[in-house]
């Protein structure tokens, strides 16, 4: 218990040498901009990721099966599906390369014909179109935001769609907008009734159904389970496994801005070590009396060992505090920005998100907490192991 307060009273007496008060207040600050800027921006990747798998799962649905024909028995998978207590909702669709040509050009675009009344069930269409009613009557279709701002479409305009496989051309009535925060919908996806599809491009079936699942992010087991009751003629993939490459970019992203991060507060902590070494090397005279009077070198090696924890623990304690206030105020924070510079520092029309997604997961708070700290105490080792090792004739010698 004594080498606690010997500890702190080494740690918060006034020094002979003022620039080891001044590397250990640097330390602490660099220990707390670390942990502080871990937080932020790992509370912001969070939120991102969170925005993006919510855009992914809104688009796609939890489940989709295809086979590499179109579904002839598009019934009796359905009824297989349904019989999965997970399964929520299905519903069939179909989609198909085609030619859209309106007064300026022609574009390939992706066709879907989708089931007016069951889709809603499965995706969140109705979130991303522009009235927020699905409307698919006769020859209605509704065009991808950035595909109709790029071709100048407006609402009730006409357009001809050529399907590939007939070579022959039918007009259709742009009648809504389609904005899924995603430009690779965005600027290719023109949505139709299925009814209206299927006489499009000529066939009565289907290319596949979409499935919606009580647990979307226990979606695995459900394909694996829906998998081996239809066979491998069919493919069974998920929303992770349609967005694999993105997935994994994004964690991947995250594990590097947290070491590239963390690299800050390792950077701090070799200070700590510098200022623990330098106080080992004022104190000699102390430590050879504590060995005179029986202190034990493990009790020495506790004391600045305790040192570098708590300046590691202090600056944590700050850096987490700081982190944790500007992650809840990051739009507070960046509007205040804008108006100082007159620079617009989140563009929506960019990142088609109305503010900075931030989300505070406390098991990533611990993280870095634990990671911080342990950094702390590893640097105050070596100089706990050259305070031990003095023996107290050598250190009182010449003092």
């Amino acid at each position: 218990m004594w080498t606690l307060f010997v500890s702190l009273r080494y740690l918060l007496a006034k020094r002979r040498q003022k620039f080891i008060s001044i590397i250990s207040s640097i330390s602490i600050i660099g220990v707390s901009v670390g942990v502080a800027a871990l937080i932020i921006v790992i509370a912001i990747m969070t939120g991102f990721d969170d925005e993006i798998k919510e855009k992914i799962i809104g688009t796609y649905a939890h489940i989709v099966i295809t086979s590499e024909t179109d579904l002839s028995d598009a019934g009796k998978v359905l009824a297989t599906v349904k019989e999965d207590p997970q399964v929520v909702a299905a519903s069939r669709f179909i989609e198909r390369q085609a030619l859209m040509q309106t007064s300026r050009r022609i574009v390939g675009v992706l066709v879907r014909g989708i089931d007016e009344k069951n889709e809603p069930r499965t995706t969140n269409i109705k979130h991303f179109i522009k009235k927020g009613v699905l409307d698919l009557g006769e020859n209605k279709l509704i065009v991808g935001s950035e595909l109709r701002k790029n071709l100048g479409l407006k609402l009730g305009a006409g357009v001809i769609l050529i399907a590939p496989q007939t070579k022959k051309g039918q007009e259709f009535t742009v009648t809504d907008t389609l904005t899924t925060g995603r430009y690779d919908y965005d600027a290719n996806l023109v949505c139709m009734s299925l009814e209206a599809a299927q006489r499009f491009f000529k066939t009565d079936e289907v290319t596949g159904l979409s499935i919606r699942v009580k647990d979307e992010y226990n979606v695995r087991k459900i394909r694996n389970a829906l998998q081996s009751k239809l066979g491998y003629n069919f493919s069974v993939r998920t929303w992770m496994d349609l967005d694999k490459n993105l997935m994994a970019a994004l964690g991947m992203e995250k594990k590097m801005m947290f070491i590239i991060l963390g690299l800050i507060v390792l950077v701090a902590c070799f200070n700590i070590a510098g200022s623990l070494i330098m106080m080992v090397m004022e104190k000699t005279k102390d430590i050879g009396i504590l060995r005179a009077l029986g202190a034990t070198a493990f009790d020495i090696g506790s004391i600045f060992l305790l040192n570098g924890l708590f300046i590691g623990l202090t600056g944590t304690l700050i850096g987490s505090a700081c982190g944790i206030a500007v992650a809840q105020h990051i739009n507070g924070i960046a509007g205040l920005i804008e108006k100082v510079t007159g620079v617009e520092f989140f563009p929506s029309d960019i990142y088609y998100l109305a503010s900075i997604p931030s989300k505070i997961v406390m098991s990533d708070v611990a993280t870095i907490v634990g990671f911080s700290l342990v950094l702390a105490l590893l640097s105050g080792v070596y100089p706990a192991i050259q305070a031990a090792r003095l023996e107290p004739v050598e250190a009182i010698r010449y003092e």
